[in-house]
């Protein structure tokens, strides 16, 4: 298995789109798809399919947000929340929260934005849930977790449920692999292109880690 870094396949990602003409809009389809695949994997037999999705205000919460599409019109029941306000999403982030936030009004649903004077009222949410989708941090994490996201992830790890990290375990330094203060423990994870260096002796985070093609140029992963 090759393993990748995180400033390389930024890199690659950005020659993607400015050599092969692929934008954005479609590498962001593609990995958010990828993502329900394994979301509807992981729910199959399962009684009560009822999928909680948290994400962040970057393009690793775009990708959750196209994820949550995917299942909505798939006839799943799926929650989703957004960690931050929606006046700070930039760019395809933005674009697919509008998608997911108009899919899920037609099913009498909003996108909730979670803080931490609603964590209660999530917890109990996770309650109910078969699957947490983790969409809050990407490969871009180079910080200590604060809040709200370090009480969310404690409230996810202790829930005892199935979770699906999108690209990398929110709270997971990606290049390194050392943990931001806290980390999503995942039952899978994920990853688009190429797993990331920051994995390797991580399983207990990452779970299980599926490779998603994205679409990105395999001449550009082969240089």
């Amino acid at each position: 298995m090759e393993y990748i870094t995180p400033g390389k396949m930024r890199e690659i990602d950005k020659r993607t789109q400015e050599e092969f003409d692929i934008p954005v809009t479609i590498l962001m389809e593609n990995a958010g798809r990828a993502v329900f695949q394994s979301a509807m994997e992981m729910l199959y037999g399962t009684q009560e399919k009822k999928v909680t999705v948290v994400c962040g205000r970057g393009n690793n919460g775009g990708d959750a947000f196209v994820a949550a599409r995917h299942l909505m019109n798939n006839e799943i029941d799926v929650s989703i929340f957004l960690v931050a306000a929606v006046k700070e999403l930039r760019g395809e982030a933005e674009a697919n929260y509008h998608r997911a936030d108009k899919v899920a009004r037609t099913l009498g649903k909003v996108v909730g934005v979670l803080n931490e004077e609603n964590l209660s009222s999530f917890e109990d949410q996770l309650k109910g849930t078969s699957l947490i989708v983790d969409g809050i941090f990407g490969t871009g994490l180079l910080r200590e977790v604060g809040e709200p996201e370090k009480s969310i992830i404690q409230l996810i790890n202790a829930s005892g449920k199935s979770v699906l990290a999108v690209d990398v375990p929110s709270g997971l330094d990606a290049a390194n692999g050392n943990v931001h203060g806290i980390c999503i423990k995942a039952t899978k994870t994920v990853t688009f292109a190429r797993p990331k260096t920051g994995f390797l002796g991580n399983e207990k985070y990452t779970g299980e880690i599926i490779t998603a093609d994205i679409s990105i140029p395999r001449i550009l992963l082969n240089s």
